[in-house]
């Protein structure tokens, strides 16, 4: 009698007989490979897959290297062209805070001026002279400073809107041109100004020059030294 086999039954013995008969005959063996190729990558391609992925990889790396660096240049040009406008711009306001702070230490000194007229009744005479010796500054050049005559007494005074400890030797030596140039001594020497470093407040304490804050502060009833 005979018996259909089902699918089931087909595939349970295809399941058991298949290994020994692909182990025992090659040309099954080679058509069973041949058909799971189709699915799966053998080693040699795997292989090739991974080396052209770590090429794409390496590519891609030294490209944006490339960019990287080509970015850097472009910023270190930037970078240097904002340098060199800094500079430029840095000198422009140097040039003009130059010539403002000289505007503005005339309409200080101007100011202390009309101050002390007005509080004390006494003249302010702007001296002028030039040392053609050298003896101030070391070449020579124009010299000024401020005179003040009160009740037969000579000051020398210097006023300005901050000094410094060599602008105060500076200012010693005027007094010794001055003395020497007109044969008399000055009966007092003075600074005028709201912004005195401490070192130059001790060059002046050492010569005996009287450091003022400002011009209120004054006192010409004081005997000069």
């Amino acid at each position: 009698m005979h018996t259909e086999m089902s699918q089931k039954e087909i595939k349970s013995i295809i399941v058991s007989e298949l290994p020994g008969i692909i182990k025992e005959d090659p040309k099954i063996r080679r058509y069973v490979l041949d058909i799971t190729k189709r699915r799966y990558a053998d080693k040699d391609k795997t292989e090739d897959r991974i080396e052209m992925i770590l090429d794409e990889m390496k590519r891609d790396r030294e490209e944006n290297a490339r960019k990287w660096e080509e970015n850097q240049k472009v910023i270190k040009g930037m970078l240097a062209s904002i340098e060199a406008l800094s500079k430029k711009h840095d000198s422009s306001i140097g040039a003009l805070g130059a010539r403002w702070g000289l505007r503005f230490e005339g309409a200080f000194r101007n100011g202390l001026r009309g101050i002390l007229e007005d509080s004390f009744g006494v003249k302010v005479e702007r001296y002028q002279d030039f040392d053609t010796e050298g003896r101030v500054f070391g070449r020579p050049d124009q010299v000024e400073m401020d005179v003040i005559i009160h009740n037969g007494t000579l000051i020398l005074c210097e006023m300005k809107s901050s000094i410094s400890w060599e602008e105060m030797y500076v200012f010693w030596r005027k007094k010794e041109f001055y003395e020497d140039r007109h044969g008399r001594k000055a009966d007092r020497v003075m600074v005028i100004s709201p912004m005195v470093d401490e070192r130059a407040k001790k060059v002046a304490q050492g010569l005996g020059i009287e450091v003022f804050g400002y011009a209120e502060d004054v006192d010409l009833s004081v005997a000069g030294s």
